[in-house]
Order: structure tokens, then C-alpha cells, then sequence
């Protein structure tokens, strides 16, 4: 073989091979400037938990009945406003947060009360443990502002803060259950009104 022809097919080999990284290179998917949200995986729940009907049905009735000890309908601990500047992919670390100070602050001194509040309150302390691990994306300060003048609210209504607290353990289920899960429903918080904080 002559020295031309090493050099042709030489050439050839490194021009196909050129054309064919470039068109490699252009042809992949590149993606979109923000498209990408990051997300959390320690921060997902079962659906199951949700479509236990017996602990729904337990949750909603402790709810109702506890509305009708509740003296305040100006508040609300749990609904849109608790979202205010917080980003979806925190949504679900905010109501494991907003779960903790319920539990903490009303259904721990109540859950002897009844077998209803106390299965409720087991419920409830299960989905914390099962999102232990989960932890906010980014910078906390607008969820912790949120959670503060929640906790201010609560404190200050005392008693009656916790007939509230549980009155909305129906919301917080659904809230959960919309911020936690793959396959989100519509919050029935939007049925029962939005009353500021």
C-alpha cells in the first residue's frame, strides 16, 4: 500500500469519525435552564398511608367532633398561608414540621382523652418517624417564620389552640398526604375556606 493511500483512508477514518462525535454531540438532550427542580426522596410517603380507609375515617371524625368545641373561626393553623414563600419541593418537610408541633403541642396532652385521639396520634407519630430523614432544600428561614407564627398562634389561644389543632387533623391529613406523595389530590382545604393565620 502506498504512502497516499494510508494517508486517504487515514483521513477518511478521522473525518467520519469527526462528523459523527459532532453530530453525537449536537443530537443528545441537553436540558432546560430551570427546568430541573431538585427534589427530595427522603421526603416522600407511601400512598397506602393515605388510602387506609379506617384511619381516614378515625382522623376526619376526631376532627369534627373537636370543631365543635372550637370558639375560634377567624384562624386556621393549616392551610395556604403556611406555603407563603416556601418552594413545593420544601412542602413536604414544612408539614412533617407542622405535624411535629401538633402532635407536641396538642395531641400529646390529649391522646389519653380517647382511643380515637390516641390512634390518631400513633398514625401521626408513624409518618414523622417514616420522614425522619427529611430535610429541607436550600436556605429555612421563610419555613421557620411560617412555623413560628403558627406556634405563636397556638400558644397564644391556649385551650382553645388545641381543640383547633385537632379540629384541623382532617387538613393536616390531606395536607400531608398532598405534599408527601407522588400522586397528589386536591387539598379539601380550598373547601372549607382560606382564613388568614
Amino acid at each position: 500500500m502506498n504512502p497516499l493511500q494510508n494517508w486517504m483512508r487515514g483521513f477518511l477514518v478521522w473525518m467520519f469519525c469527526s462528523c459523527c462525535l459532532s453530530l453525537l454531540c449536537f443530537a443528545s438532550p441537553v436540558p432546560l435552564k430551570g427546568a430541573h427542580t431538585p427534589t427530595n426522596h427522603s421526603c416522600t410517603l407511601s400512598k397506602n398511608y393515605f388510602q387506609r380507609t379506617y384511619i381516614k375515617n378515625r382522623t376526619y371524625t376526631l376532627a369534627k367532633q373537636a370543631r365543635l368545641f372550637d370558639k375560634d373561626t377567624d384562624n386556621r393553623f393549616v392551610g395556604q398561608q403556611l406555603y407563603i414563600n416556601i418552594k413545593e419541593n420544601n412542602h413536604c418537610y414544612l408539614m412533617k414540621r407542622v405535624t411535629d408541633i401538633v402532635m407536641t403541642n396538642a395531641l400529646s396532652e390529649l391522646k389519653n382523652q380517647s382511643s380515637t385521639l390516641q390512634e390518631v396520634a400513633d398514625f401521626l407519630a408513624h409518618l414523622n418517624v417514616e420522614l425522619s430523614h427529611c430535610k429541607p432544600l436550600g436556605d429555612k428561614e421563610h419555613i421557620e417564620n411560617n412555623l413560628k407564627q403558627m406556634k405563636d398562634k397556638l400558644d397564644q389561644l391556649g385551650e382553645n389552640g388545641k381543640n383547633k389543632a385537632v379540629g384541623e387533623l382532617d387538613l393536616l391529613f390531606d395536607y400531608l398526604e398532598n405534599a408527601c406523595t407522588k400522586a397528589p389530590k386536591k387539598m379539601r382545604g380550598s373547601q372549607r375556606g382560606n382564613k388568614k393565620l
